[in-house]
C-alpha cells in the first residue's frame, strides 16, 4: 500500500524490449536502499525491484501494466516519481493508494495561477462514477483532490512544493498520466452493482 506522497524523483537511464515485457533502470536517490523483490511506486505503478546497479534498480512492466499505464511512453531521460511502500505504523499522510493504475488521462489544461498551478485531465467516462467533487485521486502516483468534475475530466490544484518535488512540472497539455481512482469509491460501486444484480 503507499499514500502518494511522492519520496523523490527517478531518471530512466535504460529501456530493454524483451519479447512483450519492458525492463527500465532507473536512477535515483533511494535506489541504493531499495531491496531485490521490493514494491516501489513508479508513477503511482507498483512495480517490483528485479536487479540492483550501483545507484539505479531495475523494473519490469509486463503487457498488461503496458496497456494499461503511460508506462510505454517512458523514454532515457524520463523523470518518474517514486514511493516506497507504507510502513506499518507509518503515518497516512495523503490516502490509500494501491499502485493499481486503472486507466490513463490526458492532460488539457496547465495553467499558472499565481503561486501555484492549475491541471485539467480527462478520463474515459466509464469511470465518471469513480470521481467526486473534492475526493481523492492518485495522479502519476501523487496524492490529489480534485474538483470542477464532469463526467470526463477534473481538475486539481498544484501547490509549489509538488510542482517542484514531482514530475507534474513536466506534464504538457496533451501528456498521458496514470490513473488511479479511490479505492473506497471502487467498494461501493461494487456493492451497488451486485445489489442491483440481485433484485
Amino acid at each position: 500500500m503507499f499514500t502518494g506522497i511522492i519520496e523523490t524523483l527517478g531518471r530512466v537511464e535504460a529501456i530493454e524490449k524483451d519479447q512483450r515485457n519492458m525492463h527500465c533502470w532507473i536512477s535515483s536517490t533511494i535506489s541504493q536502499e531499495l531491496k531485490i523483490d521490493q514494491s516501489v511506486a513508479h508513477n503511482g505503478v507498483c512495480l517490483t525491484v528485479d536487479a540492483l546497479g550501483e545507484g539505479k534498480h531495475r523494473v519490469t512492466a509486463v503487457a498488461e501494466t503496458l496497456q494499461k499505464t503511460q508506462i510505454g511512453d517512458w523514454q532515457i531521460g524520463s523523470s518518474i516519481n517514486l514511493e516506497r511502500c507504507l510502513p506499518m505504523g507509518g503515518r497516512l499522510d495523503g490516502h490509500i493508494v494501491q499502485g493499481h493504475v486503472d486507466t490513463t488521462g490526458t492532460c488539457e489544461l496547465v495553467q499558472e495561477t499565481g503561486g501555484s498551478w492549475l491541471y485539467q485531465f480527462s478520463f474515459p467516462s466509464s469511470f465518471a462514477a469513480l470521481v467526486i467533487e473534492k475526493g481523492s485521486i492518485a495522479v502519476n502516483g501523487i496524492s490529489l483532490t480534485c474538483f470542477n468534475i464532469s463526467r470526463q475530466s477534473f481538475q486539481v490544484a498544484i501547490i509549489p512544493y509538488t510542482y517542484e518535488h514531482t514530475n507534474l512540472s513536466q506534464v504538457q497539455v496533451g501528456h498521458r498520466v496514470n490513473l488511479e481512482f479511490d479505492l473506497l469509491g471502487k467498494y461501493v460501486q461494487r456493492q451497488m452493482v451486485l445489489t442491483e444484480a440481485a433484485k
